[in-house]
């Protein structure tokens, strides 16, 4: 029997949201709408609340830019849409700008990626070692010296490997079945929103 059909968990939620926003980028002509690509980014919100104090300041910038990208797909549609209205008005790149918001939110599911990775390598009692990598594998560079000491610190009082493991109520195999569900589906969506950004001359280091 399928792990779905035993018990529905946070990780199976946000695994299946990201398979269905693979599924559009991947075999749809269509262009992936702001709101269903939203209505998934909030999911992964409860995966930096069990991180505790170590991820604080990603859990708190990650849901602010989540819930402003929300709100302006009440009058634009699509990532397209965003994108192509901060061209236009010269804003890509300025703080609070829906393109920036939605560059962070990309971060941020990068960062849960990585995180995955990482916590699928290691059998330590400590998420420490892992959290860490993930961390300077995706934001690191791109947060101030202040943001990268305050997260240096708080990786100490990161949860267990089995704290972890119960916040989310799972199990070593359904977690690592689910994570790499969502480590699989999140590519595509995340080359996704790079090329939106690509196709338009805007580099990506930033």
């Amino acid at each position: 029997m399928a792990y779905e059909e035993i018990q529905a968990t946070p990780l199976s939620a946000i695994a299946e949201a990201f398979e269905d926003l693979a599924d559009t980028v991947q075999n749809s002509k269509d262009e992936l709408r702001l709101l269903a690509f939203c209505d998934a980014c909030a999911l992964v919100s409860i995966l930096f609340n069990s991180l505790g104090l170590a991820f604080k300041f990603a859990e708190l910038e990650y849901c602010a830019k989540v819930r402003g990208l929300s709100e302006a797909s009440k009058i634009y549609p699509t990532l397209h849409n965003i994108l192509d209205v901060d061209v236009q008005n010269n804003r890509v790149k300025c703080p609070g700008s829906l393109s920036r918001n939605l560059r962070r939110v990309r971060q941020g599911l990068d960062l849960i990626r990585a995180l995955f990775e990482q916590f699928l390598s290691t059998y330590d009692c400590s998420l420490r070692g892992a959290a860490s990598s993930a961390y300077a594998q995706t934001c690191a560079p791109y947060h101030s010296w202040a943001v990268r000491a305050a997260a240096s610190a708080g990786m100490y009082a990161l949860p267990s490997r089995d704290q972890l493991l119960i916040s989310l109520k799972e199990t070593d195999e359904s977690a690592e079945f689910r994570m790499r569900r969502y480590m699989k589906a999140v590519v595509p969506v995340i080359q996704y929103i790079d090329e939106l950004y690509i196709t338009r001359n805007i580099n990506l280091d930033w």
